[in-house]
């Protein structure tokens, strides 16, 4: 099925296909209600060899890479994206993690990108078990894309939960979030094969 999309543009095959599934999940209302089950992938107090912190979103996914390094969840943090990893950097360091333990990877652009550039470092530093570092209602995405991109890597989610309960759905565009979400999943299940199951 993929390959009949091959010719339209990657970003514009999944508006095509998502947008219309999201907006037919909002009105219905499943989207909403079901969004903490559906999005979230929460893997509890595990530990690992790195922690990869994902660009994007406010400043709560480095606070909370943070955090879980000084918890020693992991002694090596690799921020990746390309857009903001200075500012990922910069908050990481205010919140006491040594130079020494950053890593970078500023190419990605997009979530499979994330995966597809920091596979290679993972594994030039010998990482067997990682955890990702991202949204609450993004981790679903994330870890499929990881999982997917390294089957050979046991892959964690400990995400941020800024505006995880409901009555803070209003601050930081979080609706939106969360509908674009269920469009990006179904769209890089049509374009990338990386099934959100």
């Amino acid at each position: 099925m993929a390959r009949k999309w091959r010719f339209l543009p990657r970003r514009l095959r999944w508006w095509l296909v998502g947008l219309p599934f999201a907006l037919a999940l909002a009105m219905s209302g499943i989207a909403f209600i079901f969004a903490h089950r559906l999005l979230t992938v929460e893997s509890g107090d595990v530990k690992a060899d790195a922690l990869v912190v994902l660009g994007g979103g406010p400043d709560e996914r480095p606070a909370r890479a943070a955090q879980l390094y000084k918890a020693g969840a992991a002694p090596i943090i690799l921020v990746s994206g390309s857009g903001d990893y200075r500012v990922t950097e910069r908050i990481l360091k205010q919140g006491s993690v040594p130079e020494t333990a950053i890593l970078r990877e500023p190419l990605s652009v997009s979530t499979f990108e994330n995966a597809k550039f920091a596979i290679p470092l993972l594994r030039q530093m010998g990482a067997r078990r990682v955890i990702i570092v991202t949204s609450w209602y993004h981790a679903r995405r994330a870890m499929v894309c990881f999982r997917q991109a390294a089957p050979d890597i046991e892959f964690y989610s400990r995400p941020a939960y800024l505006t995880y309960p409901y009555s803070q759905w209003g601050r930081l565009n979080t609706r939106t979030h969360i509908l674009t979400e269920y469009a990006k999943l179904l769209g890089y299940w049509i374009c990338y094969g990386v099934s959100p199951f």
